[in-house]
Order: structure tokens, then C-alpha cells, then sequence
């Protein structure tokens, strides 16, 4: 069945249309939630928070054919409302491990290497070239002009080209850019 289909049916009252278009966006959700929040409980916090607002919210999206587009800019709202009440401290337990120079370490994919990107970048790289949306609609999601989306996917793959050259030659220092 189609996303519309589903969507029109999720609208009407089905709450197995419902979870059926979320389980389709599963795994893309979690992506970029952990893409932007890192830790597993703030995740599971920003997922949750996520399908309940679109649930409830339903009735207002316009167009069917965007719910994937829809979902993402709740998520990533969601994200952020995560972050702004944050402490600001970070335990040091919470800090992600410094790369070791194994045979192991000029096997880092390209998700890896994603990840290494600045939230702004990182999340359009994500939607544009993982979930395939057009930049319209990354646009949309990010609540920023074409032009600006293609700036940041040309900087990404800058940053991409400069951090695979570096992993190549093993100069990768640890940190984000």
C-alpha cells in the first residue's frame, strides 16, 4: 500500500496504518536521531516524543506524499528540544573512544566518516544521500533554502574527501569539524 493510502487511512482513525508508516521509516528515524543525539536513552526519548507528536498532529499534515519529509522535521525538532535542556556537561564515560591505528583503522566506512561531520552538514548529507530525498524537500526538513542545502552537501563532501584522504594516510585526529 502506498504512503498516501496510509496516510489517508492513519487521518480516518487506523492506528495500523499509523504504526505501518512508521515501521517503513523505522530505522531512517533512528539514523538521524542518533546521528544528532548520540546517546541511547535520548534517542529512544526523541523517537518516542517524535511518533506521539506526529499521531496527534496527523490531521495537519497538508500533503500525504511529504510524511516521510513531515516525520524528519518533528524528529529533528525533537532533537533539539533534547539538547537545549541538556546540563552541558559531558561525563567523560559518555565520550566515544579515540580511533586506534589497528589494521582495522583504514577500514572506516563512509557512515563513519559521515558521522565526523558538523550537525548542520552531517544532517543533510543524511537526508539528501542516505534517505534520498530531493533537496526541495531537505529544504523543507531543515527550514532552509535550496541554495543553502547545496552549500552545505558541497562542504560535506569536501570535509568527506579531506577526512578519506586523511583515514587513507593515516592522519585522522579525533574530533569532529
Amino acid at each position: 500500500m502506498e504512503t498516501k493510502d496510509l496516510v489517508a487511512k492513519a487521518t480516518a482513525g487506523d492506528s495500523d496504518a499509523f504504526i505501518k508508516l512508521v515501521k517503513q521509516l523505522e530505522s531512517s528515524l533512528y539514523y538521524m536521531a542518533k546521528s544528532i543525539l548520540y546517546k541511547d536513552e535520548d534517542v529512544a526519548d526523541a523517537l518516542q516524543e517524535t511518533i506521539l507528536k506526529a499521531y496527534k498532529a496527523l490531521p495537519s499534515l497538508r500533503e500525504p506524499k511529504f510524511f516521510k519529509t513531515w516525520m524528519f522535521r518533528i524528529l529533528i525538532n525533537e532533537c533539539n528540544n533534547i539538547i537545549a535542556h541538556r546540563s552541558g556537561t559531558v561525563v567523560y564515560a559518555e565520550l566515544p573512544p579515540v580511533a586506534s591505528r589497528s589494521d582495522d583503522y583504514e577500514k572506516v566506512d563512509l557512515r563513519e566518516a559521515v558521522d565526523r561531520l558538523d550537525e548542520p552538514h552531517r544532517i543533510a548529507v543524511i537526508l539528501h544521500y542516505f534517505e534520498d530525498l530531493p533537496l526541495r524537500q531537505v529544504a523543507q526538513v531543515l527550514e532552509i533554502s535550496e541554495s543553502a542545502v547545496k552549500m552545505r552537501l558541497f562542504r560535506a563532501r569536501e570535509a568527506l574527501q579531506k577526512t578519506l584522504a586523511n583515514i587513507h594516510e593515516g592522519k585522522l585526529s579525533y574530533g569532529k569539524f
